[in-house]
């Protein structure tokens, strides 16, 4: 058995409040409690193989295939960031990739990994500020 395959998104994928409700919409409509293949949580969302057919609505034979890690109302309001994408060996073996995990999410609403709009990175700063410059030593008085 080998470790899953583990993607973090640099820079983080954002999707804006038309684009996160109508994902949302959809994961709902596609969850695995009634026939599909999701499982959407507000941090976790989890791609199956299969509707889950357990007892009482639990998981039985389906197998979790990847995961994507999300951040509700980051980085504002009503937006939703996409920032770490999981594929499990058993996702790896049916074929499965980091890709088509995300592009099966926001595929609804017309995006994938590589189109979807991405966080804005700050510059760092130029001079280190922990760093003392030369001649800046304190004074003893």
């Amino acid at each position: 058995m080998t470790a899953d395959d583990v993607r973090i998104i640099r820079p983080a994928a954002i999707l804006d409040e038309r684009a996160a409700a109508g994902v949302l919409v959809e994961l709902d409509r596609l969850d695995v409690s009634v026939g599909g293949t999701w499982s959407a949580s507000s941090s976790l969302w989890q791609r199956y193989d299969r509707a889950w057919d357990g007892p009482g609505g639990t998981r039985g034979s389906a197998q979790l295939v990847g995961s994507i890690a999300v951040m509700y109302d980051a980085p504002n309001r009503h937006q939703i960031t996409l920032y770490k994408v999981t594929v499990t060996d058993v996702g790896r073996t049916a074929g499965w990739t980091v890709e088509a995990v995300t592009d099966d999410a926001l595929g609804w609403v017309g995006l994938s990994l590589a189109t979807c709009p991405r966080a804005e990175l700050s510059q760092p700063p130029v001079r280190d500020p922990f760093k003392r410059s030369l001649g800046s030593e304190p004074s003893s008085t």
